[in-house]
């Protein structure tokens, strides 16, 4: 796994580690949707099985609360309040027989569902 670099000095707990095979995933995708300048943007919402759940999306507006992570020329951005409560996680993409995904390893996570994408702190 590669380094992360963050827009700010990012603080132990306070940082996004993006996999290689993620960075490679997000560029395909980035790359399928002809969408220079667009980056991932990695949101934690209330609700899900488990009290919180995981969202993914492009965009290509930076807010001023964002966080930025860059990793192989792609970039996640994470928003402050969602960065508190998944600080110190990893995004991986994983292929298996069953089929592929972005997975999400949440160090502050207590408790998760079986579907990966809902978990309580």
């Amino acid at each position: 796994m590669g380094d992360i670099f963050a827009s700010e000095p990012s603080t132990e707990g306070h940082s996004v580690t993006v996999t290689d095979s993620a960075a490679r995933r997000i560029a395909f995708l980035v790359a399928q949707e002809s969408g220079d300048g667009l980056f991932l943007r990695v949101t934690v919402s209330g609700g899900g099985c488990s009290g919180f759940q995981y969202g993914f999306g492009f965009d290509d507006e930076i807010k001023p609360d964002d966080r930025i992570f860059e990793h192989e020329g792609v970039k996640v951005v994470v928003d402050e309040t969602s960065l508190d409560l998944m600080g110190g996680a990893e995004i991986d993409f994983v292929e298996d027989l069953i089929g592929a995904s972005f997975q999400i390893r949440n160090p502050n996570a207590t408790a998760s569902c079986g579907c990966g994408s809902s978990f309580s702190v």
